[in-house]
């Protein structure tokens, strides 16, 4: 399936209604679409707030005469709002197939990259200082350390429970030489 260019809303494609033209619009670069994307997401939400606006102030019909006219008004913009939602939609999922067509041959960046970490000191972890570490590495480490400490908490307690047994004996052994 072929998608058509996209265009700014409200901007033509050119003075030139030419084959260069048309090979111009189609070679239409992703943060273009992105943004374009982005203008269409503002759009649908604002569309939205305007849908839920108009049914807030719609009565029902309810066989009441006195209002059929402000109830066939607001029917009306409800329809056209709900229609023009639709196209907006329609237009985001082009936009998101296009941009899946020219990312297709990039490596995706697994997330873990993505998030910055602050180092223990307070210090910003920046790239440039050295190897980038992943949230995920430092949590792994994280779980290690916290594992050897309970294992050093537990030989602490056996040591301690054994040196209250040693000084236990040793009184007792002082109180019965008394």
């Amino acid at each position: 399936m072929s998608t058509p260019p996209l265009a700014p809303t409200g901007m033509a494609s050119g003075p030139f209604g030419g084959p260069q033209a048309q090979q111009a619009a189609r070679e239409v670069n992703t943060a273009t679409l992105c943004r374009i994307g982005q203008e269409t997401v503002q759009d649908i939400v604002y569309r939205t707030m305007e849908i839920f606006q108009l049914l807030r102030n719609m009565q029902l019909p309810n066989g009441v005469t006195y209002h059929t006219g402000t109830y066939q008004d607001r029917l009306t913009k409800l329809q056209d709002h709900l229609r023009q939602l639709s196209i907006l939609f329609r237009k985001l999922r082009l936009v998101y197939d296009k941009c899946n067509e020219n990312c297709g041959g990039m490596d995706p960046i697994p997330v873990e990259q993505l998030i910055p970490y602050v180092d223990e000191d307070g210090s910003k972890n920046d790239d440039r200082a050295g190897p980038p570490r992943f949230a995920s590495e430092e949590r792994r480490e994280i779980a290690e350390v916290n594992k050897k400490l309970k294992q050093k908490n537990q030989q602490l307690k056996q040591i301690m429970d054994q040196l209250r047994n040693l000084i236990w004996d040793i009184n007792a052994m002082l109180a019965m030489r008394n």
